[in-house]
């Protein structure tokens, strides 16, 4: 399995006004997004040319929406503090970016 283009863990994951998870974790890796829950256990993943990553209109500078497949998910990144020796949770200004990398839409 190859290295993944991007990790984020400690994600908050929400569909509507629903939340999924509170400690999810997102990945970018051999052309796929997966959000998965704590536990590993996958909640969507779709190919990454069909994702669309933007900012929401309202909201902090920690939260992105992911359309996977016509399915709008909220995330809420960079919410928690990192562990001890570890870098800080990536930004969502990092996902969008990682996003547009993989699926080959750079700039």
């Amino acid at each position: 399995m190859a290295e993944p283009e991007f990790t984020a863990t400690g994600v908050r994951i929400g569909k509507g006004l629903r939340s999924l998870t509170r400690a999810g974790q997102v990945r970018i890796s051999e052309g796929r997004l997966e959000l998965l829950t704590s536990y590993g256990s996958e909640i969507d993943s779709a190919p990454v040319t069909s994702v669309r990553a933007s900012k929401p209109w309202f909201g902090s500078e920690g939260q992105a929406v992911a359309d996977l497949d016509g399915k709008r998910y909220t995330l809420t990144l960079g919410e928690h503090d990192p562990a001890p020796g570890e870098p800080g949770p990536p930004a969502a200004r990092r996902f969008m970016e990682a996003v547009r990398r993989a699926a080959g839409r750079d700039r």
